[in-house]
């Protein structure tokens, strides 16, 4: 199927300014929450996997080490798919219960002023 820009205009549709949506305070709260959620983690986990992979590279008596049956490097490297799954299992969770009903929110509210059912957003500078 293609666009027409003559199909929105016959469906009473109106454009909608998505810079100007960027700059909204919703929208900001949600980035907000995202990145203050995302940054954290990633820097913690590339700390825990470059320390792996140096401790890898020039610890190699540390890492040979037995403990509970396994060499150290082995438990290490089991641990780094377990937080990879523990972060994403948190993840999850956190945009299930903060991302989500906001950005569905704002998806209703952007399909509303796209209907003209509501007028656009004014945008406090």
């Amino acid at each position: 199927m293609s666009y027409h820009p003559s199909d929105q205009e016959s469906k009473g549709a109106h454009p909608i300014d998505y810079e100007q949506f960027q700059r909204t305070p919703e929208f900001q709260e949600l980035k907000h929450r995202l990145r203050r959620f995302v940054f954290p983690l990633t820097f913690a986990f590339m700390v825990w996997f470059i320390g792996f992979v140096i401790l890898g590279a020039y610890a190699h008596d540390f890492m040979a080490k037995p403990f509970w049956g396994l060499n150290v490097g082995i438990w290490l490297g089991l641990g780094q798919f377990v937080t990879t799954f523990g972060i994403t299992m948190g993840y999850v969770r956190f945009a299930n219960r903060q991302l989500d009903p906001r950005s569905e929110a704002l998806r209703a509210q952007l399909e509303s002023i796209e209907s003209g059912e509501q007028a656009q957003w004014e945008v406090t500078p």
